[in-house]
């Protein structure tokens, strides 16, 4: 039996409103809800080359920019280049006694560019030392960069004095008075303060660049020879090195692999981990997954009838319990009106609690840094001065339309929890459940497979498609209360929405 399957054909809403397949959710254990990329923070845990998986800290990729010291890709194809052996005979050919050289050379497997194509010399070690191509620019660039790390540190010290500068607070008595630290270090003979020494010795600004009113003429052999395309470069491998752009695949240089990164995702709401993967590059694990495939059930299209305009059809969906406990699913009605209403009542709220954080903001405009250590402050205002709020995660509407309505079905039924073993057994176990035969035509293990009726709209035109929606309510086992309270795992109803595109239309009724 072959399933409708893909990444457009079974989506799951998302907590901000955006729709997703399930395999590019994740669920937050802690504020128990779905969250996609938009709703995670991404933090670069470590960066590594993909080729050589040699860890890189932050600062030395930065002056690297980004790239690795010993590994390329090929200027034409982008592909990862090898290293390749060539023996280099004796100067003399008659020398019987000289033994040939190994020599190196970068070569690509799958364009078959070498070095040697750009005159690169070989080498005589297998890490390279090859040459680089100076860039004509750099003393130009290199003007530009010490001109605005000079603007940035004047402007961040200026930023740091205006934070000192508090209104109706002084530091010190020069700032009240307006006397200047320059003047007094003056008065007394003290060499000038530190900002003002920097101001002098800033570099100066480079030249402008003006425009010319001459350029230099096109070669004759463009218009006189026909183009050979396979000489010249493409858009792509032009960008590939800014800093020349050669025109000729004859001036191609091997260029430098861009480093990867390990990512970690942080929810937004409750700021704990969804997603940390193993420090070691070479290592495919994570340390956190929660990943929604593993804590919500899945949910497939098996087969469906051919859809009609205001007919009715029938609709075989298989669920798949993912977790080690046991779920029960129930099915409840869309109502994209309920949902517009349910939206204007959670941004409303966000207002009410952002009203009411800046009127807690405005009682006390007293930092904490500022008190006295003997000064007797609530825990509760403790807790607000110091704590950093959340980001906070404004949803949207649903962006998809619904043509086709579902017959909700009364009765719910019950997934067994995951048994790996289960897969191999051909028994055809139902653990003893008592189903609804309208309702569970087969199951298997933690698999169910569950009729729906589904009747697309009438006034729908000819391949046209069809889009159904329903809310899945199941039972969610929270065992992170239980392993730091050791209690019984908790358990409550938790709802999804899920939207099934069943394909286009065929005819009408």
């Amino acid at each position: 039996m072959s399933y409708i399957t893909g990444p457009e054909v079974v989506k799951y809403a998302c907590t901000c409103g955006l729709l997703k397949p399930i395999s590019h959710l994740y669920f937050c254990r802690y504020c128990s809800q779905l969250r996609c990329s938009f709703c995670v923070c991404h933090e670069v845990d470590s960066n590594f080359c993909g080729k050589c998986s040699e860890n890189i800290p932050s600062s030395e990729a930065r002056v690297k920019k980004n790239r690795c010291g010993n590994c390329y890709i090929c200027p034409s194809c982008q592909q990862e280049l090898s290293t390749r052996i060539a023996s280099k005979g004796p100067v003399n050919p008659e020398d019987t006694k000289s033994t040939p050289k190994k020599m190196y050379y970068l070569s690509c497997q799958f364009c078959r560019w070498s070095s040697r194509d750009v005159g690169i010399p070989d080498q005589t070690t297998v890490t390279g030392g090859w040459p680089e191509r100076e860039n004509v620019h750099v003393n130009r660039l290199q003007e530009l960069l010490d001109m605005y790390k000079a603007i940035v540190l004047a402007q961040k010290q200026q930023k740091d004095k205006d934070k000192k500068k508090q209104r109706g607070k002084f530091l010190s008595y020069t700032d009240r008075t307006g006397v200047t630290a320059a003047a007094l270090r003056k008065r007394i003979g003290l060499p000038a303060d530190l900002t003002h020494s920097m101001l002098k010795n800033k570099p100066k600004e480079p030249e402008p660049a003006t425009a010319k009113s001459e350029v230099e003429e096109l070669p004759e052999e463009l218009f006189t020879e026909p183009i050979n395309l396979m000489e010249v470069t493409t858009i792509q491998q032009r960008l590939l090195q800014p800093e020349a752009q050669p025109t000729t695949v004859d001036k191609l240089f091997p260029v430098h692999k861009q480093l990867s990164i390990k990512r970690s995702l942080r929810c937004r709401a409750c700021e704990h981990n969804v997603s940390k993967p193993e420090y070691n590059p070479s290592s495919v694990k994570f340390k956190i997954q929660l990943f929604a495939y593993y804590h919500i059930p899945e949910i497939r299209i098996v087969t469906v009838e051919p859809l009609r305009a205001g007919r009715q059809c029938e609709l075989i969906v298989k669920f798949t319990n993912p977790t080690q406990h046991q779920t029960s699913i129930t099915f409840l009605k869309l109502d994209m009106q309920e949902e517009e209403a349910s939206l204007d009542s959670d941004v409303a709220e966000v207002i009410q609690n952002l009203d009411h954080t800046l009127s807690l903001q405005e009682r006390q405009p007293m930092s904490l840094t500022s008190l006295p250590l003997s000064t007797s402050q609530p825990s509760s205002l403790l807790s607000v001065s110091s704590r950093q709020p959340s980001l906070t995660i404004k949803s949207r509407m649903i962006d998809q339309e619904v043509n086709c309505d579902v017959e909700i079905p009364t009765s719910s039924f019950i997934l067994p929890p995951r048994d790996d073993a289960a897969e191999y057994d051909d028994s055809g176990d139902t653990h003893n459940i008592q189903d609804d035969p309208k309702l569970v035509k087969w199951r298997k293990s933690n698999k169910a497979f569950v009729k729906l009726n589904v009747t697309p709209i009438s006034d729908l035109s000819l391949n046209s498609e069809v889009v159904c929606g329903f809310i899945m309510q199941h039972i969610y086992t929270n065992t992170i209360a239980s392993k730091v309270e050791n209690k019984e795992p908790q358990k409550y109803d938790h709802k999804v929405k899920v939207f099934l595109h069943l394909g286009q239309l065929v005819g009408s009724e």
